[in-house]
């Protein structure tokens, strides 16, 4: 039985559109039933529009608080019944509440090798600390910021006359690969965590 994912994104939403042409392709065998965004101008609408999947925007502007805001989200992510919530550069931190409401069932993707270079700007960091080797991290979501367990990691090599962007396009093409291949092992129930450790069955 195929499982149900609701994608969150803030932008482009590149991570989204790699997502729904593997599920497309047959590769993840899961259904892509929402995505939902806090931006009414992510270009990820227009993707999701494409694709024949339901949008909810709320726009995080035309709300009081973040309480209110994160009130709004929750019952959105709930109404889609997903057995899985991808954050696919959504540019908000999802408060304790949300996160204890779907226990292992949120899942991120960072660019950088976690637990290193936490936080915006992943590939920045990288590139000023001078390390040789970054990449990107899927890990599950927990309270803390890039925190959760680490499902996959792939690897990159930083060259000598990289900037940020272009050591940022380079793991995103890392990015496109990781992020679908962990949620299929997500949706053929493979993933098996014990404490911090992910192993793969």
């Amino acid at each position: 039985m195929k499982k149900r994912i609701a994608v969150l994104a803030s932008g482009r939403g590149s991570n989204f559109q790699a997502v729904i042409e593997a599920i497309a392709a047959g590769r993840i065998p899961a259904t892509c039933v929402a995505l939902i965004t806090d931006n009414p101008k992510a270009f990820a609408i227009e993707r999701a529009g494409k694709a024949g999947v339901p949008v909810t925007v709320l726009d995080y502007t035309t709300f009081a608080s973040r309480a209110e805001y994160e009130t709004a989200l929750l019952a959105a992510m709930k109404k889609t019944r997903a057995d899985l919530y991808v954050l696919a550069g959504y540019m908000r931190i999802l408060g304790p509440g949300i996160v204890r409401s779907f226990p292992q069932k949120i899942i991120n993707i960072h660019p950088a090798l976690l637990p290193s270079f936490t936080g915006l700007h992943g590939q920045r960091q990288a590139v000023e600390y001078g390390v040789k080797v970054s990449g990107c991290t899927v890990h599950f979501v927990d309270e803390n910021l890039d925190c959760g367990p680490i499902i996959l990691q792939k690897c990159v090599p930083v060259l000598q006359d990289d900037d940020e962007d272009a050591l940022a396009d380079r793991i995103l093409v890392e990015e496109h690969r990781c992020y679908p291949e962990a949620i299929r092992l997500f949706c053929e129930g493979r993933l098996e965590i014990t404490g911090r450790t992910v192993r793969i069955r």
